[in-house]
């Protein structure tokens, strides 16, 4: 909607955001309009995150007619990071504080309120106040030395929530439930946590029913109670079940709960029922190949009813399909064929649903979605820029590894492109738990538009296909997860898809690892590779680890590793004389994730070995540029190091 865009000009020149400069990579480098949106209980407004340059805005409009009646904005690498509807005049706002465009999004574990008018924005829970400088001015109801993170937003409670309580001052604290009142900022106590580092989970009457968390062992436990007030009991011990049970909710009578079952065996996890009364578990929903993506909710409820899954596209399924939510999922399918769907928020009553339609050549687009007069109209693009009809294409691909594991990914082409032409490898970061999936990635279209075929491998140890299959990634830093990786390129290059002698590897954090850790290993397979924030000392990581909180440090040996010599012949700091093709080099001096140390180190090890090096530092940047200037000079000096090797476009 054409007033969307002219109150969206108007609001960030309002918060003085630097204007986006006319150049080439202006579309690969400018933030979407709106990360997510929200509908109000009636529907009377919508909630939506903002991205600006270094933080994350949340501002408020009206349904009929875009009219904005509320903003929330705080400091530098300072993020909106949740948002809930408590009422239709109300939103939760929780914030998260991100050092760098890659940084995870950390949690402060502060709770605001606000009006949707704008007005009485608070602090409800948190350890800081809000000073004088840019953003929104916040009156605090007190100053806690408490973080909190909710739990339930209580949809039949117009003015409480339930929250979780983290005491600060302790790395492995136990937790506490409170009833959170988000107009006075009073709480009540529900339950003390079993165990340490405990999440909760309530049924739908807003009892807190279920407890997992993990002690300093980092074995995760699930513990039951059948009210208020009555004792807790263990109903799923990682060590002695072998595998880890997560709540997710309960039915609409909550005579059963509703859990994600990860491990035990070969496979995807699944989604299983519990009954309480009689102990025993059912399997209702279970794909062949991957693991939920995301939990589908009846509407205005927290009652399961189905799960998205990412098996190449978005593909939903339903613990039964002949469900009233089944068949509007198929309808709305069926209006968007070739997408994927998605309803991301509904009213109370279940009418009017918002529903993000998004593709790997479409940043997203939301659509309000009428149940009953059913009429879908649009609301706004994410990415108004991009043309979904000359971006380039995304497809899945699937192979074997050389010991017979199968690998999945993605190639993104140009339109038109075929045969073997000039490829970037892109591996992914994380890299536990991460996976590429089916969407636009502004960085693999860049490459795209520049003339290469860009390969994204999801190798063991990532996210999406089941524990087993992260779990064969521990300890394979240089491994079997790198192998991976060279038998994609090789995969690629017999499909016809890779000219052999035009090949890179880039990536960004444990991706710029994999990427001088594949020039290492493999000196005669890539003409070049390029490390973004990365880390090159395992050694030195762990130590860095270690220090931060007993279970990280143990963890990082558990995956990482922990024998000093497997470590010393996987960081490619330690191995830069194996290394023959050209490398380009970027970080940030305020990066905590992957300190800069790790690349000056890098770079200091490949110019003693006489290895072709360039390198690209900012001081004030953390886990990946924030800025539009740096941005665009870290990607037009990696397109001019690409071309020079591979023969690509530059930027202009």
């Amino acid at each position: 909607m054409l007033k969307i865009k002219l109150f969206l000009v108007f609001f960030l020149s309002l918060l003085a955001t630097k204007g986006w400069a006319a150049v080439d990579l202006e579309q690969f480098i400018r933030k979407d309009e709106f990360n997510s949106i929200k509908l109000s209980p009636t529907g009377k407004y919508y909630a939506a995150t903002v991205p600006m340059e270094d933080r994350t805005a949340l501002i408020i409009f009206t349904r009929d007619g875009i009219q904005r009646t509320g903003s929330f904005v705080l400091g530098r690498n300072t993020h909106v990071q949740g948002f809930e509807w408590v009422s239709d005049e109300r939103v939760l706002i929780s914030v998260a504080e991100k050092f760098g465009a890659l940084d995870t999004p950390r949690p402060t574990g502060e709770l605001y309120a606000m009006d949707a008018n704008g007005g009485r924005a608070e602090l409800l829970i948190g350890f800081r106040v809000q000073g004088n400088g840019p953003g929104t001015r916040i009156q605090p109801k007190k100053v806690d030395s408490v973080a909190a993170f909710l739990v339930d937003d209580l949809p039949h409670d117009d003015r409480s929530v339930l929250v979780s309580i983290w005491p600060l001052g302790s790395t492995e604290p136990y937790t506490r439930a409170e009833k959170l009142d988000v107009t006075s900022g009073r709480r009540k106590l529900q339950a003390l946590a079993p165990i340490r580092n405990a999440d909760f989970a309530s049924d739908n009457a807003g009892e807190v029913r279920l407890a997992v968390g993990s002690g300093f062992d980092n074995v995760s436990k699930l513990y039951y109670r059948e009210a208020a007030g009555s004792e807790w009991r263990l109903i799923n011990d990682q060590q002695a079940d072998g595998h880890i049970e997560v709540p997710l909710g309960f039915s609409a009578d909550n005579a059963l709960a509703y859990l994600l079952s990860q491990g035990g065996e070969s496979g995807p996890d699944r989604i299983v029922a519990w009954d309480p009364a009689t102990n025993k578990r059912m399997t209702v929903l279970r794909d062949e190949t991957v693991d939920p993506w995301s939990i589908i909710y009846r509407n205005g409820t927290r009652v399961p009813v189905g799960m998205y899954v990412m098996d190449g596209r978005l593909r939903s399924m339903f613990f039964d399909n002949a469900s009233a939510e089944a068949h509007q999922y198929r309808s709305l399918e069926a209006a968007f064929p070739g997408q994927s769907v998605q309803v991301t928020s509904s009213t109370t009553d279940g009418r009017l649903s918002l529903v993000k339609v998004w593709s790997g050549n479409n940043p997203g687009d939301f659509y309000l979605y009428d149940t009953v007069a059913k009429t879908v109209g649009h609301v706004v693009a994410k990415g108004g820029w991009v043309d979904p009809d000359k971006a380039a294409l995304v497809e899945p691909f699937n192979f074997k590894a050389r010991d017979g594991l199968s690998i999945h990914g993605f190639l993104t082409r140009a339109r038109g492109a075929s045969g073997a032409g000039p490829m970037v490898v892109m591996p992914h970061g994380g890299p536990y738990g991460i996976f590429d999936e089916w969407q636009y990635d502004p960085e693999a279209q860049m490459l795209a538009e520049a003339g290469y075929t860009v390969m994204q491998v999801n190798f063991r140890g990532s996210g999406n296909y089941g524990w087993r299959f992260r779990e064969a990634g521990a300890r394979q830093w240089g491994g079997t997860m790198q192998d991976d990786l060279t038998d994609a390129t090789h995969w690629a290059v017999r499909e016809g898809y890779a000219d052999a002698s035009r090949i890179c590897i880039y990536g960004a954090s444990y991706g710029g690892y994999a990427a001088l850790m594949g020039a290492a290993k493999e000196p005669g397979l890539y003409r070049c590779a390029a490390g973004y924030v990365g880390v090159y000392d395992l050694q030195m990581m762990q130590r860095e680890s270690g220090s931060k909180a007993r279970s990280l440090g143990k963890w990082s040996k558990d995956w990482v590793g922990e024998d000093s010599t497997a470590l010393a012949n996987a960081s490619p700091n330690l191995l830069a004389e194996q290394i023959k093709a050209p490398v380009f080099l970027a970080a940030g001096g305020e990066d905590e994730i992957a300190p800069i140390a790790h690349t000056r180190m890098m770079e200091a090890a490949l110019k003693k070995a006489g290895v072709p090096v360039e390198s690209l530092y900012y001081s004030t940047e953390g886990h990946g540029f924030y800025t539009e200037p740096h941005k665009r000079e870290y990607y037009s000096r990696l397109l001019a190091f690409l071309s020079t090797h591979l023969g690509g476009q530059k930027a202009k």
